[in-house]
């Protein structure tokens, strides 16, 4: 996030905006002028400020990640893009039930949901959850409609129905402990304004963000809102993807291997308040996935 930086020159004070940009190994400054005076609409300076960083810096690339990840998939015939879709959705399943616990490795994930083949020491929870992702996913891919509540819950209810039924497809009621962070999830009770205030944003925000930041955030609010006893993390990357894949642009694995840094830029911004963490986190693992497309 950008902060204000004071200078003074021949006794006079100027303000100005300052924002550190990471460009490979190097960190340079931008810098945008305030006047003698902080302005009081400084909050909406700040953000026209970043967009216009993250025009700069990430957009351009965004997009012609999704204009060359358009002419491979145009290029390639329909029984090879089925396997390379099940071949993402076999290591998305794997890696964000892996986050979340699940102790099938990629291997029993493959055998399970390619060829129907449990794991014989597999937990059967872990199976079922790893079968109803997959068919959530499929599901999410084809999907119509537009993100809503309704649809959400669908999914949580066909992923958890046969696992956890007692908080499959509920918002929670109760409150609950995201276990390693200092992360206090909201109470139960604001949960109902939450999310009817997270759907009204994505509505309006649909419309005109960029749609990786879009995707980011529709990510980092779900799961900071955190309506559900369990699972909130997967439905999180499942409506991540969904906005991904909706615009035509490759969907994103967040690897069990980068936990840690997903965690952390999650965890900055949630104490912090500021999703600005969370979304250069995102932009560079999305660009580092993508590299075959620049």
């Amino acid at each position: 996030m950008p902060f204000i930086k004071k200078l003074r020159r021949n006794g006079n004070v100027y303000y100005y905006l300052e924002h550190s940009v990471r460009d490979g190994d190097n960190v340079y400054k931008k810098r945008k002028y305030l006047g003698k005076r902080i302005p009081e609409e400084i909050a909406r300076i700040k953000t026209e400020f970043v967009e216009s960083v993250y025009e700069e810096q990430w957009y351009a690339k965004f997009e012609e990640i999704k204009v060359c990840y358009g002419k491979a998939i145009r290029k390639t015939p329909q029984t090879v893009r089925a396997k390379n879709t099940e071949a993402f959705m076999v290591r998305f399943t794997y890696d964000t039930q892996r986050i979340e616990g699940s102790k099938l490795s990629l291997q029993d994930t493959s055998n399970l949901l390619t060829r129907k083949v449990a794991p014989k020491n597999g937990s059967l929870d872990d199976i079922k959850e790893a079968e109803a992702h997959k068919k959530v996913f499929y599901s999410m891919l084809s999907e119509k409609k537009e993100l809503s509540l309704g649809l959400v819950l669908s999914w949580h209810s066909r992923l958890f129905d046969e696992t956890k039924p007692d908080v499959a497809g509920k918002i929670r009621d109760y409150p609950v402990i995201i276990s390693g962070s200092e992360f206090i999830p909201p109470k139960a009770n604001r949960i109902p304004e939450l999310l009817e205030e997270f759907f009204d944003w994505y509505s309006e925000a649909r419309k005109e963000s960029n749609p990786i930041k879009l995707a980011a955030l529709v990510h980092l609010k779900f799961v900071t809102i955190h309506p559900f006893g369990d699972g909130n993390g997967r439905i999180s990357r499942l409506m991540m993807n969904f906005v991904l894949n909706r615009h035509g642009y490759p969907m994103l694995d967040i690897k069990y291997t980068s936990r840690k840094d997903y965690y952390v830029a999650l965890r900055e911004a949630q104490l912090g308040k500021d999703e600005n963490e969370f979304l250069v986190w995102l932009f560079r693992r999305y660009i580092q996935e993508n590299e075959m497309y620049l």
